[in-house]
Formats: C-alpha cells, sequence, structure tokens
C-alpha cells in the first residue's frame, strides 16, 4: 500500500481522506502536514490520520497531495523542490498549470494536476485529471485511484481543455445551487412553504439528474417526453427560452473558461 501525504488540511483534503478512509485505505499510511494545530487535532481525531507541521516528513510518502490555496503553492513549492526524488506530486490548487508547478519545483516533471468538484465532499464529485511527460503508468493508476474515491474521475491529453473543465464541473455546482434557489423562490410565489420548496426543487433535480444517469436516452429526449404538447412543461420551457436561458447558461460557461485562461496566465507568473 503507498503512502500519501497531503500538503493542507483543508476541505478538499479531508474530502479525499474520507474518501479513502470510506475504500478501505490503512489512514497510517496517510500523513497531513497542516500549520493550524486545531486542523491538525481534528484530521487526526476524525480519521485516526499522522499529523505534523514539519514539511520535510512528506518526502518519505510515495505520493505527495498539494491542498494549498493557488496564492500559497508557488512559495510551497519552492520549498519542496530539494525534497523530490521519485514521488508522484498531485496538485489539486485551482487555476495552476503543471508546467508552472514543474517550473517551480524544479523543472521536476512528474506532476499530475486535478480540478476536482465541491460534491467530491460526500463522494459525489468529478475531477479532471492532466499528467506531465514524467508521470508513469503506475503513477495514473495511483492519482486515479486517488480521486475515484471521491467520485468520478476523467483524464483529459490536453491541458487547455482544464478551462472547460472548470467552467462546466468546477463552477458548475454553482450553477445548479443557482437554478435550484430560483425554482425555491418561484414555488414560495406560488405559495408553497419554504420546507416545501425546499424539498420539491431538491428532490426533483436529485431525481431527474439520477434518470439521465440510469438512462441511455440524451437529455433533450428524456425532456422531450415530460413536455406534452399544449401542456404545462411545454409552457414553461417556451417562457425560458423566450428569456433566452439556454443562451444565458452558455454565455456563463464561456465567461467562466475565460475567467480560467485568465487566472491561469496571472496565477503562474514568477
Amino acid at each position: 500500500m503507498m503512502k500519501i501525504s497531503f500538503i493542507g488540511g483543508g476541505n478538499m483534503a479531508s474530502a479525499l481522506i474520507s474518501g479513502l478512509q470510506k475504500t478501505g485505505f490503512l489512514m497510517a499510511d496517510i500523513l497531513v502536514i497542516e500549520p493550524n494545530p486545531e486542523k491538525r487535532n481534528q484530521l487526526q481525531a476524525s480519521f485516526g490520520v499522522s499529523v505534523s507541521q514539519q514539511l520535510e516528513l512528506a518526502a518519505a510518502s510515495e505520493v505527495i497531495v498539494l491542498a494549498v490555496k493557488p496564492q500559497q503553492l508557488q512559495e510551497l513549492a519552492l520549498v519542496l523542490k530539494n525534497m523530490l526524488q521519485n514521488q508522484l506530486v498531485i496538485s489539486i490548487a485551482a487555476g495552476i498549470r503543471s508546467s508552472d508547478i514543474a517550473r517551480w519545483l524544479g523543472g521536476y516533471n512528474t506532476v499530475v494536476r486535478v480540478m476536482p468538484n465541491t460534491p467530491a465532499q460526500i463522494q459525489a464529485g468529478v475531477s479532471a485529471l492532466f499528467a506531465t511527460a514524467g508521470v508513469s503508468a503506475l503513477q495514473r493508476e495511483q492519482a486515479t485511484m486517488l480521486l475515484a474515491a471521491v467520485g468520478k474521475t476523467l483524464w483529459l491529453e490536453d491541458e487547455n481543455k482544464m478551462d472547460a473543465v472548470t467552467a462546466i464541473s468546477g463552477s458548475g455546482p454553482a450553477y445548479v445551487f443557482y437554478f435550484i434557489e430560483a425554482m425555491q423562490q418561484a414555488a414560495m410565489d406560488l405559495g408553497l412553504s419554504a420546507e416545501q420548496a425546499r424539498l420539491l426543487s431538491l428532490h426533483t433535480f436529485q431525481g431527474a439528474s439520477q434518470l439521465a444517469l440510469n438512462s441511455a436516452e440524451e437529455p433533450a429526449t428524456l425532456r422531450a417526453q415530460v413536455t406534452s404538447k399544449g401542456g404545462t412543461t411545454e409552457r414553461a420551457l417556451l417562457s425560458m427560452e423566450t428569456a433566452g436561458i439556454k443562451s444565458a447558461i452558455i454565455n456563463a460557461a464561456r465567461s467562466a473558461a475565460a475567467r480560467s485562461h485568465e487566472l491561469g496566465e496571472l496565477l503562474g507568473k514568477d
């Protein structure tokens, strides 16, 4: 069994550790490097992992997960670069390209960049991964195993597509929450209580998503199956089309992808 070190003990690191625990991964093989003593104690109490504030201890692991904020990554990498030999370095810092991470690590070319999303906190996420040239087939398997503990995984062979991933699955949960907010508001405007609005909206999204996942049909076909000619659903969808809802969603995703590219340029500067 491989040993894993997490540098940073925030929400995503906790989600990954929780997911690994559920798969039966040995918690004694996980080390979390975290400067905050309260977080260290919480992680140790919750999962039984080893904790420390000494960065050099991470070098003993086969896999090192960089789970710090994007603004902290360059400083961390410049310290970490002298400790690396053959370890797999996995970055879950949003927006920072693998080439910049490799450069900050002194040309170290065994890096996997990951774009997870917040449903990973309940092991229902989807993560896109990109590997630099130095990552072996075994190390790809190790990265897949780690991220599969919190949901589905998708490997990209072109890192430029990470901006699109960020716009769809990275930011996507916020779009869904936004739509749910609107559904709940509509329900209350129509006379339902807040509790009723929440129940109906959330379970409609959950059920429709599960139906789409379980079906071989495209979403457009499933939508058509619900839409009777001259009925309530047709009227609602016509109203959405008139308001330009679909175009707004597409334009929003394009804006998010553009911003992801901008942030990659900005965060990758020395």
